[in-house]
């Protein structure tokens, strides 16, 4: 056996006539209650708090553990026991479903509240010790009820037991009886466990869990759970004329528990946290196998895992870290080792005072940060306690900050009285509000997110009323360049965003100003050139702010461009190109050649289009001249100068023919010299 057993909690669900079962001698010391005390809590931001009792106990002995209802799942799923001297220690506990069915199953049924009558008739059979009031033992046959007549006249119903005794049946009237007891040890046992059940079943919010330790000899055990808390809160006092920052931890102890002279400690950080309902009995389905008639599968056993999963140096490992524990601890982060820490009213110029309270100490705590009250806390049940966290000073510069995604387009909006502040207090600070004290007075509350160590943070408190800001907004574009290869122009362009902030400080004293400047995703800074710091969403620039009005003006641009094919540009959308200014003088002089180029082609395509149209009509006047032939008849003078007119016609049609190739050929080479032209600039 080793010296030390580390058991991580394996829940046993099981009724208390097994508890007392267990509750018997071992190594020779009977079974007996014992209490160790809550030592040392850990409260975390995520909602939970970690609870360590230790304590030195004596022999075999079992330790009740009250909890509420609502932690017994978080219970369940963290406890841990560290006993060095126990083989076999166990947990037990009532189920959800302990009540009812453990009262069902005793000897003697207390479940729906009977009555005596009902109570012995259930129990027929059991032998009875009755004084009524002379003793009478007997066992017994049932309970009858009879009507009988009262004083007044009227019917009532009486119970009657019914004895089998050595000297015969004896019947007696239960409202005779005094007492009455049980020779069967096993009955009054089971009649004491319901009367336990019962008892424990009016707490409804409430369960105990037993852990029973037969160990010997005397020893130190300890165990440990995490269940449900109130979040612990932290507020902040910040006095801006000395630069200190004090912090406060709220801490509420909500339970039934007082806790006395423990060691506290406030976790920050985001741990992973959930409940999964470990405490109701869940009974899964299972499907129905038809029986095997081919024989049996041979029973397997299978080798538990050890090599490989780093168990096998847990001794050494768990001893290591402990001894670096320690050391932290030996050697903890101090919030302000000169000044301690001082927590009160102080009368003007300081709000806040030097003094003598200790602050926590701090460590890393894994990717967390653990806060320890230096010195045993008590907080009594359901009640809150304020106990200093921490206080040191800090680097604080007064500012105002001008957010420029409220300031809509032309709106006017007071910049926030803040001051950009830098944790060098040498602690990692969680999230809460700050009080704000300058040159002895009350200015405001501000909020502060998460404050690592060396790190800025703005925090605001009010609206300068005596300064005014207002933001207009305007885009434009230009072009840079301009390219000519292969038929393709492209048009590269700067599409320019331009914000102009304009200032009215009406304080008659210059202020620092922060401008918050939402930038536009993908464009570059143009103006000013630099920023003082940069988020995910907007520059902040820092400037003087003199008395008066005061304009800045912050430019970002993007590259935008634009691809036009010249072979398919009307001559009207060309022309446009080839005199726009913003396109350099040597492309304008290009594309001015190669619009008379295509005007060349235009003038050709027309002419050819009129030969066309000519052919056509001609075509259509000689078929109208045969139609008019075939009426009038080829022996008639009007057919005669028909069929002249009709010889003419097909002359002036071999002219628009040739006319037409004329024009075909005239069209092509204007359209070959036009695409060649364009095919081989290159600018």
């Amino acid at each position: 056996m080793k010296n030390t057993l580390f058991m991580t909690f394996i829940a046993v669900c099981c009724s208390f006539a097994t508890l007392e079962a267990q509750s018997i001698i071992d190594n020779n010391n009977q079974m007996k209650p014992a209490v160790v005390p809550l030592t040392r809590l850990s409260l975390f931001s995520s909602g939970v708090g970690f609870f360590e009792h230790n304590g030195t106990v004596n022999g075999a002995i079992s330790l009740d553990v009250p909890f509420a209802f609502k932690a017994v799942n978080d219970v369940l799923k963290s406890l841990t026991i560290n006993d060095p001297n126990s083989r076999n220690p166990m947990v037990q506990y009532p189920s959800e479903q302990t009540v009812e069915r453990t009262l069902k199953s005793l000897k003697i049924d207390l479940s729906g509240n009977p009555s005596i009558s009902r109570l012995l008739n259930d129990l027929k059979g059991a032998t009875l010790d009755v004084y009524a009031p002379n003793q009478i033992t007997g066992r017994i046959i049932g309970v009858e009820e009879r009507n009988e007549l009262n004083v007044t006249g009227n019917t009532t119903r009486q119970s009657y037991l019914s004895l089998f005794t050595v000297s015969g049946v004896k019947v007696i009237a239960i409202k005779e009886i005094q007492t009455f007891s049980f020779k069967d040890p096993q009955i009054t046992a089971d009649l004491n466990r319901a009367l336990d059940l019962l008892l424990l079943s009016r707490e409804h919010d409430t369960r105990t869990l037993t852990v029973v330790l037969p160990g010997s000899g005397s020893r130190n055990v300890s165990l440990s759970y995490v269940i449900p808390v109130p979040v612990w809160k932290v507020s902040y006092r910040l006095d801006l004329s000395q630069q200190l920052l004090q912090g406060w931890a709220i801490v509420d102890n909500d339970s039934d528990t007082d806790w006395n002279n423990v060691e506290l400690s406030l976790v920050t950080g985001r741990p992973v946290s959930f409940i999964q309902n470990l405490y109701a009995p869940y009974n899964t389905d299972r499907p129905t196998v038809p029986l095997s008639i081919a024989g049996i599968a041979q029973a397997q056993q299978y080798d538990s895992g050890w090599e490989g999963t780093g168990f096998s140096d847990a001794k050494e490992v768990l001893s290591s870290r402990a001894v670096s524990e320690e050391m932290q601890m030996d050697s903890p982060m101090r919030a302000s080792p000169a000044t301690g820490g001082a927590f009160g009213y102080a009368p003007r110029p300081n709000a806040i005072t030097g003094g003598t309270v200790d602050t926590t100490s701090g460590r890393q705590a894994g990717e967390q940060f653990e806060f320890t009250i230096k010195r045993p806390v008590t907080i009594a049940r359901q009640q809150s306690a304020m106990v200093p966290l921490v206080e040191g000073t800090i680097k604080a510069e007064k500012s105002l900050v001008f957010s420029g995604t409220k300031a809509n387009d032309g709106s006017t909006v007071n910049p926030s009285i803040s001051a950009e502040i830098i944790n060098t207090i040498g602690m990692k600070l969680p999230a809460g509000p700050i009080t704000v004290y300058d040159g002895g007075n009350y200015s405001g509350d501000a909020l502060i997110e998460f404050f690592p160590e060396q790190v800025k943070r703005i925090i605001s408190w009010g609206d300068d009323l005596s300064v005014t800001g207002t933001v207009t907004a305007s885009n434009s574009r230009a072009v840079t360049s301009v390219t000519v290869r292969e038929g393709i122009m492209t048009v590269n362009r700067r599409q320019i965003y331009t914000k102009e902030y304009t200032f009215n400080n009406n304080s008659g004293t210059d202020k620092r100003l922060i401008i918050e400047h939402p930038f536009i995703g993908g464009t570059t800074l143009t103006e000013p050139k630099t920023y003082e710091e940069r988020t995910a969403q907007l520059y902040r620039f820092v400037r003087n702010l003199p008395s008066g009005v005061t304009v800045y003006t912050v430019t970002e641009e993007v590259p935008v461009y634009e691809r036009i094919n010249l072979t398919q540009l009307t001559l009207n959308t060309f022309i446009s190109y080839a005199t726009n200014g913003e396109i350099p003088q040597h492309v304008r002089n290009a594309l001015e050649k190669a619009v008379a180029l295509r005007r060349n082609v235009d003038n050709a395509k027309t002419v050819q289009a009129t030969a066309e149209a000519y052919h056509n009509r001609m075509l259509n006047e000689q078929e109208r001249t045969r139609k008019n032939l075939e009426a009038a008849g080829r022996d008639t003078q009007q057919g005669r100068d028909y069929l002249n007119k009709l010889a003419q016609q097909d002359k002036e049609i071999d002219v628009a023919i040739e006319d037409i190739n004329n024009a075909q050929a005239a069209v092509k080479a204007a359209q070959t010299e036009y695409d060649d032209y364009i095919s081989t600039l290159d600018l």
